[in-house]
């Protein structure tokens, strides 16, 4: 057995994992994928949610996560109105977490629009909170769900979904220590949307509205020129690279290698949870450089291990994670014979025995620490998504 640093998933949405094997028919697309992921979204109310969320969480905690980042924009009911608590639906996210032992940065998202200047779609009703100041009140209200477990962060969906304008009013209304992740280029389309409305790419954007600095993580950061490259490096943001959705989704490959060598640090993400492994994603962040340069070793061991770890904590604001530990099986049928720096190329989640957080046991052998098994809470949330979603034609 080898004991290495947990790792931790800078982006995700809990809700997503619903859709693993299920949108490949007739080859499918993203555009397929986006109508029953809303779908699936419209089935969630507090209690819901909190099942589902355990489940991942779970799922996580048994992979080597210790932490993850929860890009949350499912807020209020399906019609947009709030619940009586306006955070109930953050409040059931905090509570699985509690409930399972992994850490939260809880990304409460701004999203306010389909399309820059475009109403959200019926589906997207209850996404939305009006105007960046509904959601900034919104916001300041999440304080107490913090814990020793929990982090408050923050995110805005996209500069498809809030203005430039909107996008400075949350950064001047934020606590400036505050985690700020934001989706950016993940398709070529978001790009020519964002020259033909602002005449500038994403990145410029932002970089107008005063967003760029080192607390801000830029997810996917797939589709950009040179100058965004060197911009988001010299502002020193994280770049939080998900390959496994990317290739998924059909996303592309972005230039993370370029990214890395202009000054950004490099995490990692599970987001929609096609898998939930750590090793598969660092592999795949390397791969795609080797597919891309046609080329080897484009990050050193090293540097994919940071990407699995320190750089995923830096994203989520979480500063006390050295006794947060895996231990991996360097024995099993894919490790063995693997160097001790170079398991991250060989092993699996199926390879991790043991994961404790601030050196405590949290989960073992695929089950958590009180005997919960990650798979039956999977299979019972879904049930009950399924039904819902049966119940609805």
């Amino acid at each position: 057995m080898t004991v290495v640093a947990a790792a931790a998933n800078a982006h995700s949405h809990a809700f997503h994992r619903v859709l693993r094997g299920r949108t490949h028919g007739e080859g499918g697309s993203f555009w397929t994928w986006r109508d029953f992921m809303y779908r699936a979204a419209a089935t969630l109310d507090p209690d819901l949610y909190r099942d589902l969320a355990e489940a991942v969480f779970g799922e996580m905690l048994i992979a080597g996560y210790t932490a993850v980042g929860e890009f949350h924009y499912v807020h209020h009911r399906p019609d947009g109105t709030p619940y009586t608590d306006p955070n109930a639906m953050g409040a059931a996210l905090a509570a699985a977490a509690e409930s399972v032992g992994i850490r939260l940065t809880l990304l409460d998202t701004c999203y306010l629009a389909s399309a820059p200047g475009a109403a959200l779609l019926p589906e997207q009703a209850r996404f939305g909170d009006g105007t960046s100041a509904a959601w900034l009140d919104r916001w300041h209200a999440l304080a107490p769900l913090a814990s020793d477990l929990v982090t408050i962060g923050a995110a805005v969906h996209s500069v498809r979904a809030v203005s430039p304008e909107g996008i400075g009013e949350i950064i001047m209304g934020l606590p400036s220590d505050v985690p700020l992740h934001i989706h950016l280029s993940e398709q070529p389309a978001e790009n020519a949307q964002s020259l033909a409305t602002f005449g500038r790419t994403p990145t410029g954007v932002l970089a107008e509205a005063g967003a760029l600095s080192s607390r801000l993580s830029v997810v996917h950061a797939t589709h950009l020129v040179d100058d965004d490259i060197a911009t988001l490096g010299s502002a020193g943001v994280t770049a939080v690279i998900c390959p496994t959705t990317e290739a998924d989704l059909g996303d592309g490959v972005g230039p993370a290698r370029a990214l890395a060598d202009a000054g950004a640090v490099i995490a990692i993400g599970s987001d929609q949870h096609v898998v939930i492994d750590p090793f598969l994603e660092v592999r795949g962040l390397e791969a795609g450089e080797r597919l891309r340069s046609l080329a080897r070793g484009r990050f050193t061991p090293a540097e994919l291990e940071a990407a699995r770890t320190d750089g995923g904590f830096r994203s989520l604001g979480v500063a006390d994670h050295a006794r947060d530990t895996i231990t991996l099986d360097a024995a099993s049928v894919r490790t063995a014979g693997a160097a001790p720096d170079q398991l991250a190329y060989a092993a699996t989640a199926a390879d991790v025995r043991e994961v404790a957080v601030r050196g405590v046991v949290v989960a073992r052998d695929g089950l958590l620490a009180d005997g919960r098994d990650p798979a039956r809470m999977l299979r019972a949330a879904i049930a009950k998504i399924d039904a819902r979603l049966e119940e609805s034609g």
